[in-house]
């Protein structure tokens, strides 16, 4: 099949993700190295990852938070007790892993 109509399909089904992953399989002259299956499955993968992507870019739109927090930008010298290692602790999400 040839890949223009392949691309066209792959619009139709709205799977921009593998239509994305099998552009750069083009342009990648070592892609012929892989198996079919091995080809396949970054195609797919990458279709999962662009579909994730696209939801938590959703959510964090619809949550309207005012700014843009990250573990790494807590300023510990501040006078407010906060407990480093508790902090980290917690941010290692192994707490949610012990409680399933």
């Amino acid at each position: 099949m040839l890949p223009n109509p392949t691309l066209d399909k792959l619009q139709t089904l709205r799977l921009h993700g593998m239509i994305k992953a099998l552009n750069e399989q083009h342009a990648t002259p070592d892609i012929n190295d892989l198996s079919f299956d091995e080809r396949l499955g970054l195609m797919v993968d990458r279709e999962l990852t662009e579909r994730e992507d696209a939801r938590m870019t959703t959510r964090l739109k619809a949550a309207r938070l005012r700014h843009n927090a990250c573990l790494e930008d807590i300023d510990y010298r501040s006078p407010r007790g906060l407990d480093k290692a508790l902090i980290l602790q917690l941010g290692s999400g192994q707490w949610l892993r012990d409680g399933l």
